[in-house]
């Protein structure tokens, strides 16, 4: 059983938006905190927003304002809305699950999907 499925990328224009999807397994979504990454070609994979058991959010300082991250604990599942997209958020954008107590590393990734925004 994939852990973590992600859904939602695609191409849009800048301005616009689009809405990530991330399916876990509950045994996952109720004891870690799930996040989402992005790597961008030639960078490092960045982290983008992460969410807590509790509804705490944190986001990178690059996405504040634009992007919410938010979860749905009947479906196990995470999201990602973005808003007013930036040719920069050209990214493959992985869902992830960090243990509490650990670190992202030690965590599941999900496969990746891909954002591609045109100026």
């Amino acid at each position: 059983q994939v852990p973590l499925v992600e859904s939602g990328g695609g191409l849009v224009q800048a301005g616009g938006s689009l809405r990530l999807s991330c399916a876990a397994s509950g045994s996952i979504f109720s004891t870690n905190v799930m996040g989402w990454y992005r790597q961008a070609p030639g960078k490092q994979r960045e982290l983008v927003a992460h969410i807590t058991t509790g509804g705490n959010t944190n986001y990178a300082d690059s996405v504040k304002g634009r992007f919410t991250i938010s979860r749905d604990n009947t479906k196990n599942t995470i999201y990602l809305q973005m808003n007013s997209l930036k040719p920069e958020d050209t990214a493959v954008y992985f869902c992830a699950a960090r243990p509490y107590g650990s670190n992202w590393s030690r965590g599941s990734w999900g496969q990746g999907t891909q954002v591609i925004v045109s100026s």
